[in-house]
């Protein structure tokens, strides 16, 4: 039994994972020593990795290091691809852990990885399973958010799933600039690439992936769960 703890800017998730299989995810907003205490008791892990993009409380990871064989993951770490970015160690830990995730899912095969949350990140890997890189743009909310803080009167709106081509209201507009716009970069960004690596499949991950489905013209993936699944995958393939 593997225990995979992925630290986010707002939540933290902690997943018990059994040869391959996800057994269990929890959120929480505030992972503490008790929290991980009663985690082990349920499930008795044997190995554990912990991955951070946010602040992660030292002495809480401490404790579970004393209790379980623990893997911080950086970019020292070990992954079962190629890395070939430019400045691995600015690399979000969060991209490396969803690309693994996507290429155990498909191996050998041209992979675009979107992991729309926050911000958008684009990640490509190729059939060799060595990673090229990829762009970062604003996600959905914050799209929003910067129209809102940026000008003087237009109010800060959320993601709705019907919005209409051209606006009849203020509210109307800044839903059509936002949304259509970002599914046509997503369509295009796909597109672009699809010129140099015809066969590419596009997996999706991240809070609003549920969004993209059925609005793409291109054909997607969905899994939810991308991170944590390349989270142990790193983890067992570092126990080889």
């Amino acid at each position: 039994m593997n225990l995979v703890i992925d630290i986010g800017n707002t939540l933290t998730k902690v997943a018990t994972i059994d040869s391959g299989k996800i057994i269990n995810v929890d959120k929480y907003e505030v992972l503490s020593a008790k929290i991980l205490d009663d985690i082990i008791i349920a499930h008795t892990p044997s190995k554990a990795i912990v991955s951070s993009v946010g602040n992660a409380d030292e002495q809480v990871i401490k404790h579970l290091e004393k209790i379980v064989p623990t893997i911080i993951f950086d970019s020292t770490v070990r992954i079962p691809i190629t890395n070939l970015y430019k400045t691995p160690q600015t690399l979000g830990l969060d991209r490396v852990a969803a690309v693994v995730g996507a290429s155990s899912l498909y191996p050998s095969a041209n992979l675009l990885v979107i992991d729309s949350g926050t911000a958008i990140t684009y990640d490509l890997i190729n059939e060799k399973g060595e990673y090229l890189g990829g762009a970062i743009s604003p996600g959905i909310a914050l799209r929003f958010k910067s129209l809102h803080q940026n000008t003087a009167k237009l109010p800060l709106l959320q993601r709705v799933d019907r919005y209409e081509l051209v606006g009849a209201s203020t509210t109307e507009c800044i839903e059509s600039g936002v949304l259509n716009g970002i599914i046509g970069e997503v369509d295009h960004y796909i597109n672009l690439l699809k010129e140099n690596y015809p066969s590419l499949k596009v997996v999706i991950t991240g809070g609003d992936a549920d969004f993209f489905v059925n609005k793409l013209k291109n054909s997607i993936f969905a899994h939810q769960n991308l991170v944590i699944m390349g989270l142990n995958r790193i983890l067992d393939f570092n126990a080889q």
